[in-house]
């Protein structure tokens, strides 16, 4: 029986460092870390750049599995909230820049002249989207 459980285990840990490792990769692949040390004029720090992804993934993976209580919590959330939605917002926009997708739609659809309009709005949207969503639960 403990037998099975420790291979079960080696097995879960496995994946998990399998998938983690992906997900990082694919992170630094897509060129957001290096992105923003690019912009910040800190190049020489990108791989302090990618530990600190890597740690606050590892982190946050803990405190997620192991339910561990963080104090001051309630004054950590929305710094957490909103600074999670910045990474994702990036790495979204990233992943987007990679596949040429917003040149492509504006080409096919003539909007260079409001292209300013339509960026405002797409984050003004996904803004009242992310309160509306939130907003439910209080």
């Amino acid at each position: 029986m403990w037998a099975e459980q420790i291979i079960l285990a080696v097995i879960g840990l496995s994946a998990g460092l399998v998938v983690a490792g992906g997900l990082f990769s694919f992170i630094i692949e897509l060129g957001v870390i290096a992105d923003f040390a690019d912009r910040t004029r800190t190049a020489d720090k990108i791989l302090l750049y990618e530990d600190s992804v890597a740690l606050g993934g590892i982190i946050g993976n803990l405190i997620f599995c192991y339910k561990i209580s963080i104090p001051g919590g309630e004054w950590l959330l929305p710094v957490f909230g909103l600074l999670a939605g910045i990474f994702t917002g990036c790495w979204a926009m990233a992943l987007a820049e990679i596949l040429n997708v917003f040149p492509i739609f504006i080409r096919r659809v003539r909007i260079v002249r409001y292209i300013g309009v339509f960026i405002a709005a797409t984050a003004l949207g996904k803004g009242l989207g992310v309160l509306l969503f939130f907003a439910r639960g209080w």
